[in-house]
């Protein structure tokens, strides 16, 4: 049975001021400024964000997988600050081929990084542009750089041009998510869907300990545009394997080899808060006042 007290617990003593913030505001009532606050320690002077944001490199400069975090941040908690989010929309135009932009560039390779995160993380593409720009969509923010971004998504999804990658095609499902034109996002999500679900790493059945994406990933609450596009024995059985992974000192794991034992725990502050995002919204989980 997960244990809502421990993984408060587990936050409040192991994890970084961001999710600590964003548990704040999503759990008790405190005003989401509070979580833009906590980002502004990885802005920099350009308007991006990097200093690790994104945990899996160490790297200080602005990288648009770090903004990519931010801008999903304060969507969670519902903030919206013009300054930060036009400084860094114009951060991702400066950085950007036709609209689309890389998750990180070659300088990553100066800092301890996952191993993963080699020279593929240098090319522009839907990963992370769709992303980003369905995070900016549902924050209501709009901006020029938004606009080409869209257009570049759009002409990926309808040309054919999307990749035969989880990550890739996960960011084009946000996107779809919370792009304002809905009946053409419906007709395309089920498309997309299938094509993520045919990936090596979906996990369309629970895997315990291997590393994939999962239905809980494309509909992460329940009033996601894409839960109806799983059955109720699906989302099941993996909110009964995500309730089953916390771990004794309340956290939950990560599922792959992260460059330090502190990226490790800053994953794993942010894969708890966002366990417990998840299981509260579908009622797996009652969130008990007053824990410390």
């Amino acid at each position: 049975m997960t244990d809502f007290l421990a993984a408060t617990r587990f936050l409040h003593r192991e994890a970084r001021p961001l999710e600590r913030r964003l548990y704040a505001t999503c759990f008790e009532g405190a005003p989401p400024d509070g979580v833009v606050d906590g980002l502004r320690a990885y802005r920099n002077a350009d308007g991006g964000f990097g200093h690790g944001l994104e945990p899996d490199k160490r790297c200080p400069a602005s990288l648009p997988v770090d903004v990519e975090i931010a801008f999903q941040s304060m969507a969670i908690a519902g903030a919206h600050d013009v300054q930060v989010l036009t400084g860094a929309c114009d951060f991702l135009a400066g950085v950007s081929t036709d609209g689309a932009v890389p998750l990180a560039f070659p300088v990553i390779e100066d800092y301890p990084r996952a191993a993963h995160w080699t020279d593929w993380t240098y090319q522009p593409g839907v990963n992370p542009t769709a992303g980003l720009a369905g995070h900016l969509y549902a924050l209501g923010f709009d901006h020029p750089w938004r606009d080409s971004a869209t257009r570049f998504c759009w002409d990926a999804i309808e040309g054919g041009a999307l990749p035969d990658e989880v990550h890739g095609l996960s960011e084009v499902m946000t996107f779809l998510a919370h792009v304002p034109d809905r009946e053409r996002a419906e007709k395309h999500a089920r498309t997309v869907l299938d094509q993520m679900i045919g990936t090596s790493m979906f996990q369309a059945i629970p895997k315990p300990g291997e590393y994939g994406l999962t239905p809980l990933h494309v509909a992460p609450t329940a009033g996601s545009p894409w839960r109806k596009l799983f059955d109720d024995t699906q989302i099941d059985a993996h909110l009964d394997r995500l309730a089953a992974a916390q771990l004794p000192d309340g956290g939950w794991p990560v599922t792959w080899e992260p460059p330090s034992e502190a990226s490790r725990l800053e994953w794993r502050g942010f894969v708890t808060f966002q366990a417990l995002r998840t299981l509260t919204s579908y009622g797996r989980l009652v969130h008990h006042e007053g824990g410390q």
